[in-house]
């Protein structure tokens, strides 16, 4: 039996998609430490370390939570957003106020009745630890995640917009079923199948409401469900379009398409193998917002490219013809 969440009518619309700077941030950190490493995201990572190397963080405190060299890491580290996210700010706020209580229960399940003397220190005092814990994850933010954030965040809204339609025309079972490999939907029920999970079967206490499903760029290859919350449980999981995210515009297009095309408009197509808004490519390239609507104006209208809204943000990707003019 797989590892499986209980997930009814009233849980199943209740359940809703985040997205969580702190996520990527504690996502990022775990890949610098080699846990679960994903083999998309080594340019990032090639970069992170030249930028530590240049002038290394402190993370006296939050290291020692987050590489424990156990299965698990405390997980009031990433609190469910409790809106659509995007905002550093509500999510150091959210972890900041963890009840003690849960503080205590949840350094207790990952690391016994022995705590490590960074985990002892947070039990004995968790509201001035956890001050302590979120200003080295600001920090460790603002150094690795929020040069690379607008990129980020337009994979991770593409990725939610994706699955919204998923769930449009196909209902939930579409909708897990597209998340993961490793994620099905069977009679209320949001199983966690595959090799990884083999031998961890049990029923997850989902915490009240529904499920907040968070698409992570800087973050595991596979699934990362929260076990144990007194808030909302989330799924974390791979967002798609992250394999593009550090090549777009860095590989040339083709001839031919240069020729078709011109330069400009050839060098605009490339750069939204990953997407990205007007802002984003006019930044990337070195061109005027203006410019580059004209051009995103007669790739739309040759079918080359596509846009949709997520939030106040219109978003643009290459289509699959796109794709194969490339």
């Amino acid at each position: 039996m797989p590892m499986t969440i209980e997930l009814g009518v009233a849980e199943l619309a209740a359940t809703r998609f985040a997205i969580s700077p702190l996520s990527e941030t504690v996502a990022c950190l775990q890949q610098l430490a080699g846990i679960d490493r994903n083999a998309v995201n080594l340019p990032w990572l090639r970069w992170a370390r030249e930028e530590l190397d240049r002038e290394p963080l402190d993370l006296s405190r939050t290291w020692r939570l987050l590489v424990t060299g156990r299965l698990g890491w405390p997980e009031f580290l990433v609190p469910a957003p409790r809106d659509s996210g995007d905002s550093l700010e509500n999510d150091l706020s959210a972890l900041r106020r963890t009840p003690v209580d849960r503080v205590r229960a949840c350094l207790d399940r990952v690391f016994g009745e022995t705590l490590p003397p960074a985990a002892a220190a947070l039990a004995d005092d968790p509201a001035s630890g956890l001050r302590e814990v979120a200003e080295e994850l600001r920090e460790a933010h603002d150094r690795l995640v929020a040069p690379h954030w607008p990129r980020i965040r337009a994979v991770l809204e593409a990725d939610v917009a994706y699955h919204a339609r998923a769930l449009t025309a196909g209902g939930a079972e579409r909708l897990f079923a597209d998340l993961h490999p490793d994620l099905r939907w069977h009679n209320d029920q949001v199983v966690l199948a595959g090799e990884r999970w083999r031998d961890r079967h049990r029923v997850i206490t989902r915490g009240p409401g529904g499920l907040v499903l968070m698409p992570v760029v800087l973050g595991s290859p596979y699934v990362l469900v929260k076990e144990n919350t007194s808030t909302q449980t989330t799924i974390r999981y791979p967002a798609r379009g992250t394999g593009a995210l550090w090549t777009a515009g860095t590989r040339s297009p083709g001839a031919g398409t240069v020729r078709l095309l011109g330069r400009a408009r050839a060098d605009l197509l490339s750069a939204l193998s990953s997407p990205a808004t007007t802002t984003d490519l006019a930044r990337t390239l070195g061109v005027t917002p203006s410019a580059v609507s004209q051009h995103l104006k007669v790739l739309r209208d040759s079918g080359l490219v596509a846009r949709e809204r997520s939030g106040r943000n219109v978003l643009y990707l290459t289509t699959p013809l796109g794709e194969r003019l490339l």
